[in-house]
């Protein structure tokens, strides 16, 4: 006999290769597992999935409820889906009896602020196209650390709005950003030339000067996009009709003009510089709360518990739980543990980041607007 095969069919060896046909059977099914998972989830629509909703404070047993519905971050055309479903499953559950939304944003592009504007309407209103069988549900805002800009727009819907102490709001206004490389171009000897068609076709190109007729029509759509801001503002809050006439002096006063290090400047006869300084509720600048409060910008100073218990009471609902819904985890980061994070240099990232857009964004959030559009491709 040959002692090669007898060693080759001996048990030992016979084991060892059981052992790992079971290593790769187990190995197989955990990847035809995460392979079905994955189709799964590509055929079946997350529209169609209810969002997880978090208890915040009342008994769980109890029926009633009242939602609230956050929305926070950037406004930008690629991140509203999940404030848009936190709405729609808010109106399609007859057991939410009202709605506090709670913001914390700096606004964003128009047209995001005016997406998440008009679906709150729609839910308030019982006419969200998505169910039309809903009802009307009374909606109250409270605001977080910032409500500005499109985050204040977005609050137009509500009944009473509700700031934190601490909240910064207000930022009525609207401006575009055009980014121009055409000096660092010109200094350092490079040359584009521009071949066009059309007599402004360049306007807010940023390889050379914007001149005054291409610049006309990016005034224009702001000019409208800033009366339709104030439009906005006045059905909200109809008692701040002087915000269309543009002629609601806050302040009116002389201040003194100081420098970066907060020293008052002087003239050549050692006396302070003084300059005017106007404020008016739609200037584009930000309020704290109590200003805002005194400007008739919002209506209390008080927390999101403060906002719920009003909403229960105009409800007359003397139980209710308080629930919010939460965003799902990807996929691939509930089966493996894992973020997926892109690497490199991504030119689609960035190129939506500084594409020419009309915001409402609070001023200094410029960096926040960029930083989410490259985020978002």
């Amino acid at each position: 006999m040959n002692d090669s095969n007898t060693f080759a069919n001996s048990p030992s060896q016979r084991g060892g290769c059981l052992r790992v046909a079971k290593y790769l059977l187990v190995i197989g099914s955990f990847l035809l597992n995460i392979a079905f998972c994955i189709i799964i989830s590509v055929f079946k629509s997350s529209d169609s999935e209810e969002l997880p909703e978090t208890r915040l404070w009342g008994d769980d047993d109890i029926k009633d409820k009242i939602a609230v519905i956050r929305i926070d971050g950037v406004l930008m055309e690629g991140v509203t889906r999940h404030y848009l479903q936190q709405i729609e499953q808010a109106a399609n559950d007859k057991r939410v009896k009202a709605i506090v939304v709670r913001i914390d944003s700096p606004g964003g592009t128009i047209t995001a602020s005016e997406e998440i504007h008009r679906a709150l309407t729609q839910l308030r209103d019982g006419k969200l196209l998505k169910y039309p069988e809903s009802k009307p549900k009374k909606l109250v805002v409270s605001m977080g650390a910032i409500a500005a800009s499109g985050g204040y727009y977005i609050a137009m819907p509500a009944e009473r709005i509700f700031a934190e102490q601490t909240t910064i709001t207000g930022s009525i206004g609207v401006y575009a950003s055009l980014p121009n490389v055409a000096k660092f171009i010109n200094q350092h000897g490079v040359h584009f030339e521009l071949i066009k068609a059309g007599g402004i076709k360049a306007s807010g190109s940023p390889f050379h000067e914007l001149t005054p007729q291409e610049r006309q029509p990016w005034q224009e759509m702001v000019d409208s996009s800033y009366d339709h801001f104030l439009g906005i503002v006045v059905g909200g809050r109809p008692a701040l009709t002087k915000v269309m006439l543009r002629d609601d002096v806050l302040i009116r006063e002389q201040i003194a003009v100081r420098n970066d290090k907060g020293d008052i400047a002087k003239d050549w006869m050692g006396q302070p510089q003084m300059v005017e300084y106007v404020r008016r509720r739609a200037d584009g600048g930000t309020f704290t709360a109590t200003e805002a409060l005194r400007y008739g910008l919002i209506d209390e100073i008080g927390t999101l518990e403060a906002a719920v218990a009003a909403v229960a009471a105009s409800e007359k609902l003397s139980k209710y739980k308080v629930v919010a819904y939460e965003k799902p985890p990807s996929l691939i980061r509930s089966l493996l543990g894992m973020q997926m994070r892109s690497s490199g240099f991504e030119p689609g990232r960035l190129a939506n980041a500084t594409a020419p857009r009309l915001w409402y964004l609070a001023p200094q959030a410029d960096l926040s607007g960029i930083l989410t559009g490259m985020a978002n491709p």
